[in-house]
């Protein structure tokens, strides 16, 4: 296969795992040339160099990564600045941990929400969860810009999507979850965050 030597992003634009990459390398300036998947329809030249055929794929040079995080932690290591995780291992770690409570907590309720496959019911269920996690947590976002932290990271890079989502997702944060609320206010305005949205995004809001 011919190298590639500009850095290539394969992408499906309504999908919330490739925005967060999709905002990692608006917040990091980086110029890339964005591919757009379709769901379930795999490019052939994606075939080639990713055995699953998923999005979001990141293509540098002769370096082909898949999985969200692998590539958001990828593209952090690789363009350095401005950073968006800590640089002290225990607050680094503390960082993938929030992540990882994201994926576990929150973004499979995403996923169950959004599947045409689950029963109304099931949707209804995770919609009920995901409002009440979300309030419940919203006392966290009073004190510091961004989530837990004073400085933007990939943990906002992956909560971020989901929140722009809500509308979709049937979800309406009620008035106790004000921080989150001015949170998500202060985020979607950012000039990177804007720069991230697919045009399939844009129409969400």
């Amino acid at each position: 296969m011919a190298v590639t030597n500009r850095l290539t992003c394969y992408s499906d634009p309504a999908d919330h795992y490739c925005h967060r990459v999709r905002l990692v390398l608006a917040e990091k300036g980086v110029s890339v040339e964005i591919v757009d998947v379709e769901q379930g329809r795999c490019p052939p030249k994606l075939a080639e160099i990713n055995p699953y055929g998923s999005v979001p794929t990141l293509v540098d040079r002769d370096l082909a990564l898949y999985e969200s995080s692998v590539v958001m932690e990828y593209l952090d290591e690789r363009y350095p600045h401005p950073p968006l995780l800590p640089v002290y291992p225990v607050a680094r770690a503390n960082s993938r941990l929030l992540m990882h409570r994201i994926q576990r907590d929150w973004c499979v309720l995403v996923d169950r929400i959004l599947d045409r496959r689950s029963k109304e019911a099931e949707r209804q269920l995770a919609r009920k969860e995901l409002r009440e996690s979300l309030t419940g947590v919203s006392p966290l976002f009073a004190d510091k810009a961004f989530f837990l932290s004073e400085e933007l990271s990939l943990v906002d890079c992956c909560l971020l999507p989901i929140l722009w989502r809500l509308p979709v997702l049937g979800i309406e944060l009620p008035r106790p979850a004000k921080p989150l609320l001015d949170y998500m206010e202060r985020q979607f305005a950012r000039e990177a965050f804007q720069a991230s949205l697919s045009a399939a995004e844009r129409a969400m809001r």
